[in-house]
């Protein structure tokens, strides 16, 4: 997982300008596993029912914790609170997230327990460097920190590119089916999934603002997509 820069109460959670990590903010590497999306049970999602033949896809940024104000490549638990109530999920929708135990608590910080984890969906695995600062790493290899920071395809902790992140998460929007999807996912996720379904250049990724608690929405089917950005969670 990427990391994303220091972030107050309300900051950017996985900021991806080249000064900080981006990626699911200082959130731990996760798994690199892509593996297949587990079976939700229909929860439901963000109001409003989707047409037979579009994907509406909800993707909702972990709340800030400790690590992600350090710029740490740490995705786990806990979370500060959320400062709202349960979130309001329409019948029928598809609850996932991102196997880390940030996503996971924020979650049930939303009302919303059990969700079953989604591993395709799981933050960049960041080898060596996991559990470490962005500074740390930058203090003690500054050239393979700004590769890392400049090509996509480096990935000198010995985990996962940038690319193979994007690689895989645009496959898993790619297989989607019509209907409502509802994902707690790390910022490096969210940053791979609209840099795909938008057709972006690589470099976009980093420039992509992903903030706690932030909802991105993704509406349409593989090769159509629309982006909506910032909408509010309900």
């Amino acid at each position: 997982m990427a990391p994303a820069e220091p972030v107050t109460p309300m900051a950017s959670a996985g900021s991806a300008s080249p000064t900080a990590p981006a990626g699911s903010a200082p959130s731990a590497a996760a798994s690199p596993t892509a593996g297949a999306s587990t079976a939700a049970s229909p929860v439901a999602t963000p109001s409003g029912a989707a047409s037979a033949t579009t994907v509406r896809l909800s993707l909702v940024a972990p709340a800030v914790n400790t690590a992600l104000r350090e710029a740490r490549f740490d995705d786990s638990g806990p979370v500060e609170p959320v400062g709202r109530g349960p979130l309001a999920v329409s019948a029928g929708t598809l609850v996932l997230r991102s196997p880390s135990g940030r996503c996971r608590a924020t979650a049930e910080a939303l009302g919303l327990p059990d969700v079953p984890a989604e591993e395709a969906l799981a933050g960049c695995a960041m080898g060596r460097w996991q559990g470490r600062t962005l500074a740390e790493i930058a203090a003690e290899d500054a050239e393979s920190t700004a590769a890392w920071l400049s090509d996509p395809a480096a990935a000198p902790h010995g985990g996962e590119s940038l690319r193979e992140l994007r690689a895989r998460v645009g496959a898993w929007v790619a297989g989607l089916e019509p209907g409502r999807v509802l994902v707690f996912a790390e910022p490096d996720v969210i940053r791979a999934a609209v840099a795909h379904a938008l057709g972006a250049p690589e470099e976009v990724f980093w420039r992509l603002d992903v903030r706690p608690l932030q909802c991105v929405e993704l509406s349409g089917r593989s090769g159509r997509w629309n982006l909506r950005l910032g909408a509010p969670l309900r």
